[in-house]
């Protein structure tokens, strides 16, 4: 490594992405490929261009987005790693930090994505007494006040599976095609305590999980606020369906807020050794 003046380097990296306006570099606003660059020419008084597997929106985190970047560096990545993190903000870091492969590209080389979306519904208080807010939540997930559907929204899931065009619930991040391939839908329910003010206040978490080969903008957000339909009765199940089938944007529901969508992991296959 300290032969070359010029390194290939990919990495793990993580996200608070609530005071960021997204991924992509935009001028005169924070972004985490902004924050990513800045913190390079901190160190290297290099300005090089940083890449990302996915272009995460405003407000949304992320625990596996991968980047790569070609960096003036003549010490090892462990070094690397350590500088990198040593100027930048809190809210951003990297986790894990290779040589990139030859032909190595963090969006194109990847398999698939996986996405989790978290809705907290609470179960203890009602009434008069139903929590309104809960900020010890409501940075890394949606707060609904409203019971959800479970076997519901499930069963809407389940329609996105395999190859469809879905074009009702995002738009391509470039050129006109709107197919994607998905994996895996799926909805879990997990029933935790969080503290509060007075006594602990039990909360059911609602956890979406989806993998897909590529996702269209928004896609997820529309796709969990029309699930959200669902799972309040707004919606019947096969309306999920019958909206991903008319392929007209009109027809899914308002994206469901940014805070509590994470880009979880990015798969490569074809190197394990990587991440």
């Amino acid at each position: 490594m300290a032969s070359s003046s010029v390194c290939a380097i990919c990495a793990l990296i993580a996200y608070d992405g609530t005071d960021f306006h997204g991924f992509q570099y935009q001028v005169g606003v924070p972004t985490i490929q902004g924050a990513l660059e800045d913190a390079l020419l901190a160190f290297t008084n290099a300005q090089v261009r940083v890449v990302g597997a996915g272009r995460t929106d405003a407000g949304v985190h992320a625990r596996g987005q991968v980047i790569a970047t070609q960096v003036p560096w003549r010490h090892s990545v462990a070094d690397l790693q350590r500088a990198w993190n040593a100027h930048l903000p809190a809210a951003v870091v990297l986790l894990k930090a290779n040589q990139a492969p030859a032909q190595f590209h963090p969006r194109f080389s990847a398999r698939s994505r996986t996405y989790r979306y978290t809705v907290y519904v609470p179960n203890a208080l009602g009434g008069e007494h139903a929590v309104r807010r809960m900020p010890l939540v409501e940075r890394f997930a949606y707060y609904e006040q409203r019971p959800l559907n479970l076997e519901a929204m499930q069963q809407a899931a389940d329609c996105l599976l395999g190859e469809h065009d879905f074009q009702t619930f995002g738009q391509p991040p470039q050129g006109d095609n709107t197919k994607r391939q998905v994996l895996q839908a799926q909805w879990q329910k997990v029933t935790t305590d969080l503290p509060s003010v007075a006594d602990a206040v039990t909360v059911t978490q609602l956890v979406f999980t989806v993998t897909a080969n590529a996702f269209l903008r928004n896609m997820v957000r529309n796709l969990v606020g029309s699930l959200l339909k669902v799972g309040r009765g707004e919606w019947a199940p096969d309306e999920l369906q019958l909206a991903l089938q008319a392929c007209d944007r009109s027809r899914s529901a308002p994206p469901a807020p940014p805070n509590g969508l994470v880009l979880e992991a990015v798969e490569y296959p074809q190197y394990p050794e990587l991440f």
